[in-house]
């Protein structure tokens, strides 16, 4: 039977369904999710969900599309305006602020983000599901490669594949973090109950990556040392160490990961530069 929805009405009916449907994903996140638990939240029947969405997979894209729509052309208006203010001075700390002020902003507002906004982002990267991560790689892969090559240019001295690898990793602990709790009772904890206005937490929230993004690369006694560590951690003698645990000082081994490639050599350069992008696109997905 088909479900009449007019005027106010129909707006109702579709807000609540997105509205459960938020709600539950950040909860449960999508596998854990479904059709049932939806229309029991919302108050609505089945007939309602597919009057409005089709499917699962479509309302799930409306709802993931109505935030982080918003969220990515507020990303881009202003590192755009960073761009044209600093030109070549452009610096690691704006292409973060471009990131994490306007998820900021969002989660401000009860009309378009509100107190959950945050952990909406962090479920996003944090949940497992390939329909989302393929998702937000198809939706969103054009934000995720303009702030990439942001990043490289404000810090040249990186690589790549080593530039990819660092902002996957310090957005994505960022990410977990996010998705576990909600903000206030999270900034509450760690300030102990005393009052943090925006310039506080966002540079509580930045000084670690920048530090991440910034350090050097680990030159050969630092490989060394982390080969000395790694065959102190290792039983049965040399012949079970790690791969790559090489102590000579030197220029480091490929195996381990640490030598930049060189642009004839780059498997990034030759995809069009997107492959390491493509591995820090999620993280912009799920942080503030």
């Amino acid at each position: 039977m088909a479900v009449r929805t007019t005027g106010r009405h129909a707006g109702d009916t579709k807000s609540r369904i997105l509205d459960a449907a938020e709600t539950l994903f950040i909860d449960c996140g999508y596998e854990a999710m479904s059709l049932r638990q939806i229309t029991s939240r919302a108050e609505v029947n089945l007939a309602a969900v597919n009057y409005h969405f089709g499917s699962k997979e479509s309302l799930i894209h409306s709802m993931l599309s109505r935030r982080l729509d918003r969220l990515n052309q507020e990303r881009l208006k202003l590192l755009d305006r960073f761009d044209d203010m600093l030109g070549e001075r452009l610096t690691c700390e704006h292409v973060l602020g471009a990131m994490f002020i306007p998820a900021l902003r969002l989660s401000r507002d009860p009309r378009i983000g509100g107190k959950a906004f945050l952990r909406l982002l962090g479920r996003a990267y944090t949940d497992p599901s390939a329909f989302i991560r393929d998702f937000l790689n198809a939706h969103y892969e054009s934000v995720a490669v303009r702030f990439f090559d942001a990043f490289q240019r404000a810090l040249p001295h990186l690589p790549r594949e080593e530039l990819g690898w660092r902002l996957h990793f310090a957005i994505g602990a960022l990410s977990g973090v996010l998705a576990g709790t909600d903000t206030d009772s999270l900034i509450s904890e760690f300030s102990q109950g005393k009052s943090m206005n925006d310039l506080q937490l966002i540079a509580r929230l930045a000084s670690l990556m920048v530090a991440a993004l910034k350090a050097p690369l680990p030159d050969g006694s630092q490989l060394a040392t982390f080969a000395a560590v790694l065959g102190d951690a290792t039983e049965g003698g040399p012949e079970g160490q790690v791969e790559g645990a090489n102590p000579v000082a030197g220029t480091p081994q490929a195996s381990g990961g640490f030598e930049p490639s060189g642009p004839d050599t780059s498997d990034g350069e030759r995809r069009g530069g997107n492959v390491e992008a493509s591995s820090f696109q999620p993280a912009l997905h799920g942080t503030a």
